[in-house]
């Protein structure tokens, strides 16, 4: 497992609240939702996932935190993606905040959110090519899934940033030059 699937996975509010559950000392199901609030079936989905991911143990239904795997994964991380967390440069910042086709959360800062989101803009939207807002929302919403981030408020900062144009329902990759196409 690598550093950035580690985080991917708790990326996601629902499985970040029931870990945390688990790390505080909840062994079952029931427990977990009724200490973070969440429904049964949210649980259950974000049991299937960290387990899967090896972040929790199933021990004869008696689930645990398998916290060492953080351990693990830093210890066996090369060199470059240890230090991916606190470099300014654009490949550190997009190792740290996207994998492969998935945005694994967005930054604070307004510089490393820009760069983030041009380089998902990029890889998401053709040049010179307009989409419908239905169509932006689902290229949005699957880059988006697990990030702990809506997609909605990812088209705003796309918008809000320069980086896509919006007129008339329609949404396009602005040119390198910052005017609309």
């Amino acid at each position: 497992m690598t550093a950035q699937a580690l985080a991917g996975l708790l990326a996601d509010e629902t499985r970040l609240r029931v870990f945390s559950a688990i790390v505080l000392g909840a062994t079952a199901p029931a427990e977990i939702a009724s200490t973070t609030g969440e429904r049964t079936r949210n649980v259950a989905l974000a049991l299937r996932k960290l387990t899967s991911g090896g972040l929790v143990t199933d021990d004869d239904g008696r689930l645990t935190a398998a916290t060492g795997r953080f351990r693990e994964v830093l210890r066996t991380a090369a060199p470059a993606e240890r230090a991916g967390t606190g470099g300014d440069s654009t490949d550190s910042l997009l190792r740290t905040f996207v994998d492969g086709d998935r945005l694994l959360g967005v930054p604070s800062r307004i510089g490393r959110r820009r760069a983030v989101l041009a380089h998902l803009a990029q890889r998401a939207f053709r040049p010179g090519e307009r989409y419908p807002e239905k169509a932006v929302n689902d290229i949005l919403r699957d880059w988006s899934e697990g990030s702990g981030t809506d997609h909605v408020a990812i088209r705003r900062y796309l918008v809000e940033l320069d980086i896509v144009d919006r007129a008339d329902g329609l949404y396009w990759l602005r040119t390198e030059t910052g005017t609309g196409s």
